[in-house]
């Protein structure tokens, strides 16, 4: 099959021909049907994160099942499905306390070492990258990586589900729990940023501030639910939105994975008010903060990808969709082929698009 490989770092990735496995006890056999292209791939091809290579890239996909090993009840041939990274192992105590992403046995869902790998390459071991590497024309996964959503969900539009859809909901539904009628901040506009925004108007929000250095990311916070926007390049970001607040906001979100940004969303806190960390902030970075501050009660917390529970989450987030309460066509930019993909992550670095997404032929 068909595959997008990551051969060095920092460095693009190279479409070659790889094999894939049959499935194993537990394992599913999935068609890819589309991928998105998420800012944390490029985080791990720019270096940002340590990744062994070779590896197939990409953890944001949707697609149908093939086939699937023995003792697996849960999905069957042909039916959809959104995969997740946050594949559980549903034995731990974070699994077993309903905290699926905090799970920190995942490696009980993989092959071992002495096992025939899932991917290879004549005979070499090829890296399955977040358990799932969804830059190819198959997946082969634990049925723990995936859950089974309804058949009138378009694949483009459920693949942006399977990560930043549900790390921007899950942040505000979940890690923050944002009640209605209080105001938010959101810095970065992107894929994750304007999922957030979408989040904090079904749940309610009186004001919704989204913060970019781009026009076109602020228009799209518009269209999506932004009351108010904020160009960075122009303003003292955490003066104007206590400016249009009266003090601060209870909440703010950070979806770049930058330290200024989450410094910022600390400051522009009202007291007792809480900001949430999504993006990867690189590793090596640390933030500083000053100590008085967090006598008024600020706090700051991360989010490890929208604290999901994905199998019930997706499937709620698709009736969102198919409800027409939440707008994933716009986040849609462009639908490109696996060829294209470092093309596509180009359009991201210069930020011309909310997201782009691979479409394989069914």
């Amino acid at each position: 099959m068909k595959a997008a490989v990551l051969r060095e770092v920092p460095g693009p990735l190279s479409i070659e021909e790889i094999q894939i496995d049959k499935p194993g006890p537990r394992e599913v056999l999935i068609r890819t049907r589309a991928a998105g292209l998420c800012h944390s791939d490029l985080h791990f091809m720019e270096g940002l994160y340590p990744h062994p290579v070779p590896a197939v890239l990409g953890h944001e996909s949707a697609g149908v099942v093939e086939q699937v090993g023995d003792q697996v009840t849960y999905v069957k041939p042909g039916d959809h499905v959104i995969t997740c990274l946050s594949v559980y192992c549903g034995n731990c105590e974070d699994c077993l306390t309903g905290h699926l992403s905090l799970c920190l046995n995942k490696n009980d869902t993989a092959r071992g070492r002495e096992d025939v790998p899932r991917l290879s390459q004549d005979g070499d071991d090829m890296i399955q990258f977040l358990h799932l590497s969804s830059f190819a024309e198959q997946m082969l996964v634990h049925e723990h990586a995936l859950v089974r959503v309804r058949e009138d969900m378009p694949f483009d539009r459920a693949a942006l589900i399977g990560c930043g859809v549900t790390t921007g909901l899950g942040a505000v539904f979940h890690t923050a729990d944002v009640e209605p009628g209080t105001n938010v901040a959101i810095i970065g506009c992107g894929g994750i940023g304007l999922a957030a925004i979408q989040g904090a108007r079904i749940a309610g929000a009186a004001r919704i501030i989204a913060i970019d250095l781009l026009d076109n990311k602020l228009e799209l916070a518009k269209q999506l639910g932004a009351t108010d926007t904020i160009n960075g390049k122009d303003a003292n970001v955490v003066e104007e939105v206590k400016e249009l607040t009266g003090g601060g906001v209870h909440y703010s979100f950070e979806a770049i994975g930058n330290k200024i940004a989450a410094e910022q969303c600390f400051h522009m806190l009202r007291p007792g008010g809480t900001a949430t960390v999504i993006g990867m902030i690189p590793v090596g970075q640390s933030l500083e903060l000053p100590g008085h501050a967090f006598l008024q009660e600020r706090k700051i917390q991360g989010s490890m990808m929208g604290s999901n529970r994905f199998r019930v989450d997706m499937p709620r987030f698709v009736d969102f969709y198919l409800s027409d309460r939440l707008d994933l066509d716009t986040l849609v930019s462009n639908r490109i082929s696996l060829d294209e993909i470092n093309e596509g992550f180009e359009a991201m670095k210069n930020g011309d698009v909310a997201r782009s997404v691979i479409v394989f032929d069914g």
